[in-house]
């Protein structure tokens, strides 16, 4: 079989296993991880190899860029505190941790070695934190956490790792140097993706082509990724500045009608790049098992157990004081940000979820030193990593939920609010034109009396929900309304296609009418 039906076969089964996942109430990363696993086992099924280059330079900056493009730099600014202690200070705890325990549990392993092994399984996974996180109803504040501290742990565990990899190959190690080096990376990537999005938002605002404009968006991480690494900067925060502070200025740098089709064309490289990377992720147990003797099979079982335990335990060890601490040694800081409940501190701890990421840093591993001898405990590094990946994404992934469902945590309709304010601040804001232009005289009463009447029934739709947030839910319209709309729609929708299969308007006129009929729709949620 080639690899170019291996690819198609993988995409559609992403496609089945999806639909399988949503029928079953289930985050599809678990499904996708789980049917990979099983898929490995297959008879003659060929065997599907993860590239660490194709994850690193190709996967890796795809889906870190739309993640940053669509984060809330507000939001971002704001729990900047949290975010890098979670990034930085708990991404290099649970390194020394790690190592530590695999240098004792894992016989003749060298502290470089073990190093390398905590620098891989440090960082919680983007993929997986968003992917699972935001089908919760989980309050505002732990979504933008966990989604910012996905997109800068990468950066701080990739530079760790080369250090350890460095130690190994060279046996010495200089702590002066690897904080210079570090401080580099971080400033440097962060600078060059200044940089990159300061061009690109030039090119985009002097364009006004879709394809084009979404071309320009697709190559825009490589751009921001692959000469920072090459300046051994990060290039996941090259990718990440980038990403935020094109998102901050996308609301005047390109066209509504390029805006959708932007989004909607990220929003299916997402879903197609995240798919294929954790079904790719379970299919990868069967090589690995391989590498390993059966003798020390269940001498590796029994570390990878302990390994898997100490990342986790560890998140809870960091997390715990990091929350409480701060803020009672600090009366300014608890007043500015006062304690979170306990159950948001659980969550936050207990969503730890490693990912593709970790896995493509252990196949990354040199097979060999300068000097032509084995990496050592490369096949032990490479299991434990992917146990770590497995066990927390089948466990926390999968309890996760449940564990949200028993704290009583619910989601906090922060962001709804804040969506219906603005869209009341909006709404009067154009009633005022309007107002203006009625006294100018340059518009027809009519027009100026239509336009003012569908004004005003959206601000008294927005001042119903204020009064019955609940029914509403932040939307523009009440349930009741929108069913109504919807049924309006339905029968606008029927009505272009009886006209068009009766001959009565060509395929144009329908695509331009149901257009507009799909923009009215995307307004409308499930009531």
């Amino acid at each position: 079989m080639h690899q170019a039906e291996i690819i198609v076969l993988l995409f559609a089964a992403v496609a089945v296993l999806a639909v399988v996942a949503c029928k079953l109430r289930l985050p599809y990363p678990i499904v996708l991880v789980i049917s990979g696993l099983a898929l490995s086992f297959v008879p003659r099924l060929p065997e599907v190899k993860l590239n660490p280059d194709t994850v690193f330079y190709f996967i890796l900056p795809a889906l870190v860029y739309p993640a940053a493009l669509f984060t809330s730099w507000r939001d971002f600014r704001r729990n900047l505190r949290t975010i890098l202690l979670l990034a930085i200070g708990l991404v290099l705890t649970t390194m020394v941790a790690v190592a530590w325990i695999a240098h004792a549990v894992v016989p003749g392993l060298p502290w470089a070695a073990a190093f390398a092994l905590g620098a891989i399984v440090s960082p919680p996974d983007a993929i997986a934190a968003t992917a699972i996180i935001r089908r919760l109803g989980v309050p505002h504040r732990i979504q933008a956490i966990l989604e910012g501290e996905s997109l800068v742990n990468d950066a701080t565990a990739l530079v760790a790792l080369q250090f350890a990899i460095g130690a190994l190959v060279t046996g010495t190690f200089s702590p002066g140097y690897a904080a210079a080096r570090f401080v580099w990376a971080a400033l440097a990537g962060i600078g060059f993706g200044l940089l990159v999005g300061v061009v690109i938002r030039w090119v985009q605002s002097h364009l006004d082509d879709p394809p084009i404009q979404i071309t320009i968006s697709l190559v825009t991480p490589f751009i921001a990724y692959l000469p920072a690494e090459r300046l051994h900067a990060s290039g996941v925060l090259a990718t990440v500045a980038a990403g935020i502070f094109l998102g901050w200025h996308s609301p005047l740098m390109i066209s509504a009608r390029t805006r959708l089709q932007v989004y909607a064309f990220w929003e299916t490289v997402m879903f197609l790049l995240n798919g294929f990377v954790f079904i790719v992720i379970g299919l990868q147990l069967p090589g690995i098992l391989h590498t390993l003797n059966r003798e020390s099979l269940t001498g590796a079982v029994v570390s990878a157990i302990i390994i898997c335990a100490a990342v986790i335990l560890v998140r809870f060890a960091w997390v715990i004081p990091a929350a409480y601490l701060p803020r009672l040694l600090s009366s300014k800081l608890r007043m500015r940000d006062p304690i979170p409940s306990w159950q948001n501190i659980a969550i936050v701890s207990w969503a730890g979820m490693r990912g593709v990421v970790s896995l493509a840093a252990a196949f990354a591993l040199p097979l060999a030193l300068t000097d032509g001898s084995p990496f050592p405990g490369r096949d032990y590094i490479l299991f434990f990593a992917f146990s770590v990946i497995f066990t927390t994404l089948i466990l926390q992934g999968l309890t996760l939920p449940l564990l949200i469902r028993k704290l009583g945590i619910t989601h906090d309709g922060e962001a709804d609010e804040e969506e219906r304010r603005a869209r009341l601040e909006a709404n009067n804001a154009a009633i005022e034109l309007i107002e203006e232009l009625r006294a100018n005289g340059k518009f027809s009463p009519d027009a100026v009396a239509r336009l003012r009447a569908e004004y005003d029934e959206r601000v008294e739709q927005l001042q119903l929900c204020a009064e019955n947030p609940d029914d509403c839910r932040g939307e523009i319209a009440t349930p009741q309304y929108q069913r109504l709309q919807r049924k309006a729609l339905r029968v606008e929708r029927q009505t272009i296609i009886r006209l068009r299969n009766e001959h009565v308007i060509n395929d144009d006129a329908l695509r331009r009418i149901q257009r507009d009929l799909d923009l009215a729709e995307t307004r409308l949620t499930e009531s």
